[in-house]
């Protein structure tokens, strides 16, 4: 049996009231594609950056090829051939792909950049991970998520990196993209990479990973070697330290009469006028591939984007909002799929985040604002919505994708909000996160309100939504009840006829 080519040994890592690691160990083989699991907060993260070069441990050290080694900065890492590809890419999005790729070993000529060697070594990375079609001139900003990524891949394979790790790769790509994907990994372990794959779909886990470590609160919790004879509930009970037995959880109410209508709505994104009503007590689900106009008619709908025909019908009022700040004191309020860029700021603390909409309730004389109203506020949705936080002060960006998303919707709920709008609620959110908010979902039906859920997830959409519209090219090309919307149908009529 071989050695670990990569070990972890006896890792913490400890911040201010945190301890992030708890003397975790395993190992990793070359030719591996080896699954790090858990629910956010479990450590996965944590550990990505000790491997970076990012997170000094407390105790503890990486042991690579038989040499043991703890990480001072970034630099120390590459040296020692790491690269991780994280959720939110690191390229320089106003530099060509070239650049990108060769970004800290540009090729010099006389002291100047080697433009002609540039493009070389660029095209041939470009055939090898089969992306001939990127020229490499093309502003990296001009490229799809699933192309950035591939850049990362590429420029981790100019600098021979021999650990090459993926935070929730596939959580913005394509169907297409996702099958690329699959096959660069397959690709990678083939010539003998230790490659470590973090991320919550159980179906990835068992069709691309050859072994898994599950991580909770923290600490190691097993390593399975081989996932032979694995399930999903034994993963799952693993990950939460309980048993669930159905993430999503479905609870059926009474839905009530529209709350809202939506004629002939036409604008960026939507090609075809389109028109569609919510009613209270609803979660009306919107499913299609990436690029189908679900997020941009939303959008259309909350004035993150002007209409440039149609009406929009709010609680028996015609309405067309200029902005988002209109459409949240008419009672819409949306969470965007990008919760990092646009949903959260991000060097602000969670009660801040939480108070940032709402506090003008809290106000003295209306001129004021009211600290100890605001602090307390925060606290309470904090217990409520089971926040993991160390408090109301801890900054945001510190938190876990679902603990994020928790915030995000207290903002809300301390809002007087009847229409909420949830663009991928659980992208990059653990098992155990995703059935709270499920929950959260359906207890803001159950008091009468409506839930407009935006996903490309087909299990989500099809188990949570009481009726699920289906979009392609911008074009809303059915309804369907919740006993007709099965997987099968859906993507039936979500892909090009």
């Amino acid at each position: 049996m071989s050695e670990p080519y990569l070990r972890i040994d006896g890792v913490t890592v400890e911040f201010p009231g945190v301890r992030a690691l708890d003397g975790v160990s395993f190992g990793a083989k070359s030719g591996e594609v080896h699954a790090l699991m858990g629910e956010n907060g479990a450590g996965k993260s944590t550990l990505l950056k000790v491997l970076s070069g990012v997170n000094k441990v407390t105790a503890g050290a990486l042991w690579i090829d038989g040499e043991r080694h703890v990480f001072a900065n970034a630099r120390e890492a590459l040296a020692q051939g790491i690269a991780i590809i994280y959720q939110e890419l690191t390229l320089s999005p106003n530099l060509s792909v070239a650049e990108n790729l060769l970004l800290g070993q540009l090729p010099e000529r006389r002291g100047f950049i080697d433009r002609r060697q540039l493009r070389e070594r660029a095209v041939k990375v470009l055939h090898d991970l089969g992306e001939e079609g990127i020229h490499p001139s093309t502003k990296v900003r001009d490229l799809s998520i699933g192309q950035q990524q591939m850049i990362e891949i590429g420029r981790a394979l100019l600098r021979d990196a021999r650990i090459i790790a993926f935070d929730e790769p596939t959580s913005s790509l394509s169907v297409q993209e996702i099958r690329h994907l699959k096959r660069i990994v397959a690709r990678l372990r083939d010539e003998g990479r230790v490659v470590l794959y973090v991320t919550h779909r159980m179906e990835e886990v068992f069709e691309m990973c050859d072994a898994v470590t599950v991580f909770r609160d923290g600490q190691h919790i097993r390593t399975h070697e081989s996932l032979a004879g694995l399930d999903h509930d034994t993963l799952v009970s693993e990950m939460v330290g309980r048993e669930i037995e159905d993430v999503y959880g479905y609870r059926s109410r009474q839905v009530g009469e529209p709350l809202m209508r939506v004629e002939g709505l036409l604008g960026h994104g939507v090609r075809k006028p389109i028109s569609f009503e919510v009613r209270r007590g609803e979660v009306l689900g919107l499913f299609g591939l990436v690029g189908a106009g679900r997020s941009e008619l939303m959008r259309l709908v909350c004035g993150v984007e002007k209409a440039s025909e149609g009406v929009v019908r709010f609680a028996g009022e015609e309405r067309r909002f200029d902005s988002p700040h209109e459409a949240i004191r008419a009672g819409i309020a949306m969470c965007p799929e990008d919760r990092k860029s646009q949903g959260i700021f991000p060097v602000a603390s969670v009660a801040d985040n939480l108070n940032i909409s709402c506090r003008r309730f809290f106000r003295r004389w209306g001129v004021f604002r009211n600290p100890a109203r605001e602090a307390a506020n925060a606290t309470d949705y904090i217990q409520r919505l089971s926040i993991k936080t160390p408090g109301p002060r801890t900054r945001i960006s510190t938190l876990s994708g679902g603990n994020q998303q928790k915030v995000i919707l207290a903002r809300w709920l301390s809002e007087e909000i009847e229409l909420f709008v949830m663009d991928e609620p659980t992208r990059g959110i653990d098992v155990g996160a995703r059935r709270d908010i499920y929950s959260l979902l359906y207890d803001l039906a159950e008091q009468g309100k409506s839930v407009v859920v935006i996903s490309s997830d087909l299990a989500e959409v099809s188990s949570i939504c009481d009726r699920v519209g289906v979009m392609r090219d911008g074009e809303l090309i059915d309804i369907l009840p919740r006993d007709e919307a099965t997987p099968e149908r859906l993507l039936g009529l979500a892909l090009p006829a």
